[in-house]
């Protein structure tokens, strides 16, 4: 996005702010004492993995659980959803092509980008049960199933077209693939928001989710509805950031209440889950410094052009943190050993730090930002502007909080996985260069927050 546009606010969000109230010393010193605190205290007091995964929770009612899983409410959820999505094509096809009065725009970037967060946190995987995807792919499956009763009661050479006629079944996924469609649509995802020269236009996001919404049925009727959980970019990342949510499912399919590191230990290791970490990571950086002047002032002046140029500095942020993530892992395996997917085993602690950078660079987008959107989606005038509940001291204390827990989550999700792994006397020192890479990611998100 160019520098002086008026959706600037909503595609780039809080995450840029420089000179905030509080002392980079401080904060620093806070974040370090934390990370070595944390750290020791695990190296003494944890020698035994304690998470279950998906083994863990304590069930909830029954009775809620026969609401929940009910066909009405899946139902209802998923009409929800539908219409929501034809309220904001009707927005992008009639409304103004104006983010200060058109409601499409916010509900895209802030309503459903961001409004994941909190909802996936609270309530688990939202976006499966919300998928609009998903819901028109069941609507749609039984028109291409369906076959014609009069070539079943025809001819022999017409029942052997309809025969052929007859869609083929769906494919199995390869399971190489995992995760890599969902990491690639997040990234196409966050290169509309970031780079793209007009995110906020109503032609372009207009191309933008249709052009999605037909890839995604196109594959899905190959592979059927199971695509959605590694194809989906919305849905991989709501899947993701449930992994933290108290709200769970047992391995035996009961509803629970659990602690939240439980659900995380259970993320599926699986290809791309690197690679989609990373990618909330690495774009998230990069909001972080794309608005700093001498940021903005490279891509201007780059002979390149601006889209280009800003097209490799998102690519390079996002291959930055997964070298550095790829380097611990490498040297993980050197310190203890070989030991079964070497990449994948500890991922899932950039969960956390991947929250916390989100909480950070988006809390303040969502609470101003997303009553302004509902209230022009309804049509409210001369209705008061939205404030933020917090002042910029608060905002800044609650974004160090924010970096700093995640990573000391990661920390923890980190020790209890090496544990699992290795023998005692190389746990801990298998975990030097995850903490090494800890401070590492410290001192940047810190940085774009605090310089």
């Amino acid at each position: 996005m160019r520098p002086g546009e008026p959706f600037a606010v909503l595609a780039h969000g809080i995450g840029s702010q420089h000179d905030l109230p509080i002392s980079p010393f401080y904060a620093f010193a806070g974040a370090f004492t934390a990370l070595f605190v944390s750290f020791l205290a695990l190296a003494l007091l944890w020698s035994a993995s304690r998470f279950r995964g998906d083994r863990s929770g304590i069930a909830l009612p029954a009775g809620f659980q026969r609401v929940a899983d009910a066909p009405a409410t899946r139902l209802t959820l998923r009409g929800l959803g539908l219409a929501a999505t034809l309220a904001v094509l009707l927005f992008l096809l009639l409304g103004p092509d104006d983010p200060a009065r058109n409601p499409a725009p916010g509900s895209v970037y802030v309503l459903l980008w961001v409004g994941l967060v909190p909802g996936s946190l609270l309530l688990g995987p939202v976006w499966r049960l919300l998928s609009p995807l998903r819901a028109l792919h069941r609507l749609l499956s039984p028109l291409r199933h369906r076959a014609s009763p009069l070539w079943h009661r025809a001819s022999p050479l017409r029942h052997r077209a309809s025969r052929i006629r007859r869609p083929r079944p769906a494919r199995p996924l390869p399971a190489r693939l995992g995760q890599w469609p969902a990491a690639a649509g997040l990234f196409a995802f966050t290169w509309l928001e970031l780079v793209s020269p007009h995110p906020a236009s109503t032609t372009t996001l207009l191309i933008a989710l249709t052009g999605y919404a037909a890839v995604q049925l196109l594959l899905a009727a190959r592979f059927g509805e199971r695509w959605f959980a590694v194809g989906d970019a919305f849905e991989a990342y709501s899947a993701l950031l449930a992994a933290l949510s108290p709200l769970g499912r047992r391995s035996d399919g009961r509803l629970v209440l659990r602690n939240p590191f439980h659900g995380l230990d259970a993320t599926p290791e699986r290809p791309g889950l690197v690679a989609t970490a990373c990618v909330l990571l690495g774009s998230t950086a990069y909001d972080g410094f794309s608005d700093n002047p001498s940021w903005i002032n490279a891509i201007q002046t780059s002979p390149l052009g601006h889209t280009p140029a800003a097209t490799l500095g998102l690519l390079g942020s996002i291959a930055l943190v997964a070298a550095l993530y790829c380097l611990c892992a490498a040297v993980t395996r050197l310190v203890c050993g070989p030991h079964p997917g070497p990449l994948t085993a500890f991922a899932h602690s950039l969960v956390p730090i991947a929250l916390g950078y989100l909480v950070a660079h988006y809390f303040s987008l969502l609470v101003v930002e997303g009553p302004r959107t509902v209230i022009m989606a309804l049509g409210t005038d001369n209705a008061p502007e939205p404030l933020s509940p917090l002042d910029p001291g608060a905002l800044a204390a609650l974004q160090v909080i924010a970096v700093v827990t995640g990573h000391v989550l990661g920390v923890i999700a980190a020790h209890d996985r090496s544990v699992r792994l290795f023998p005692p006397a190389k746990a801990v020192a298998g975990q030097l260069p995850m903490l090494a890479l800890m401070i590492t990611y410290t001192v940047g998100g810190l940085s774009l927050l605090l310089n």
